[in-house]
């Protein structure tokens, strides 16, 4: 068994590469996995074997799910595995890597690697679909597929595109290892008018489930089921590559995913944002990250506001 790159009694950080770690993990040991994997073909992290750097769609999603079958070994019964996904065109090739500096000073820059042709796989400007080839790869391979949550971007990034709408979403598949699991309505519920309770993730008070149906407010307060359509802005850090994803989404999944005390996995931990907020909610966390730029990285930053008020969490 490899040593941890760090760990306290809070968190637990891997140095390598997810499926490798994985293999190394006990069996049900996670009650919940929240992460958002390279995509496909948009970044060079500057590490042999990254993943995203296949040379074919398929080959992307095979690598996928071969790192969530590990997954789902270490994944307890009841467990839930939020994925979130971002989708590419078929372009033609590229005349090679380029760069632009980091706004950071403490990683490296970032690196956009060398466009291959994908026509080959779908017609020219076509969406390849790998959100949903993975998903259906997925299911083939024994999750059950229980949601796909639509998260909608107020403030997408911008797109020099005249021949079709902007980009706006992405998709994060809500997977079981079954038809039964744990799951908290309350703890993500919104008011009937679509807002979040109370400070966005604070569990309604005084809550009797309506007998109408799942679209019927709650009695006593005007509370309904989380829709599954998010709308949550997307936040810049300035020390990492801007691919990282909202506080506020794993916020989410892991409060409806997991009790307190509970244990969160991210095998792309990145930055750090799924184990801030697996922390601040009073989850333990593993990491896993196959660059340890970026293992130093949440340490010295996300990682390290560990004690941050509960009232400050948005929806």
């Amino acid at each position: 068994m490899i040593a941890p790159y760090f760990a306290d009694d809070a968190v637990t950080l891997w140095h390598g590469d997810a499926l490798d770690v994985l293999r190394n993990l006990p069996a049900g040991s996670i009650d919940c996995v929240v992460t958002s994997p390279p995509y496909f073909g948009l970044r060079d992290y500057g590490v042999d074997g990254q993943l995203g750097f296949e040379e074919t769609p398929a080959l992307y999603v095979e690598a996928l799910v071969a790192v969530f079958t590990e997954a789902h070994r270490v994944l307890a019964d009841a467990g839930t595995l939020w994925l979130n996904l971002g989708d590419a065109y078929a372009g033609k090739a590229n005349a090679g890597r380029t760069f632009t500096k980091n706004r950071g000073h403490n990683v490296q820059p970032v690196r956009y690697p060398v466009q291959r042709n994908m026509t080959a796989h779908a017609p020219y400007k076509s969406l390849l679909g790998l959100p949903w080839r993975t998903a259906l790869a997925l299911v083939d391979s024994g999750w059950t597929l229980r949601s796909e949550v639509i998260w909608h971007k107020p403030n997408p990034m911008p797109e020099a595109v005249k021949d079709r709408p902007t980009s706006s979403h992405e998709h994060v598949f809500m997977l079981t290892k079954g038809p039964r699991y744990y799951f908290d309505p309350e703890a993500i519920a919104e008011d009937a008018t679509g807002r979040a309770s109370g400070n966005g993730f604070a569990r309604p008070e005084s809550i009797n489930r309506g007998g109408a149906g799942n679209d019927a407010p709650w009695k006593g307060r005007a509370f309904r089921n989380r829709r599954d359509v998010w709308e949550i802005a997307t936040v810049g850090f300035p020390e990492a590559h801007f691919a990282t994803f909202p506080l506020a989404l794993p916020e989410r999944c892991i409060l409806a995913s997991t009790r307190p005390g509970g244990v969160v996995l991210d095998p792309f931990s990145g930055s750090g944002t799924t184990g801030l907020a697996a922390a601040r909610h009073g989850r333990r966390f593993v990491g896993i990250d196959l660059n340890a730029d970026y293992l130093d990285l949440s340490l010295r930053t996300r990682l390290r506001d560990r004690t941050l008020d509960f009232g400050e969490v948005s929806a």
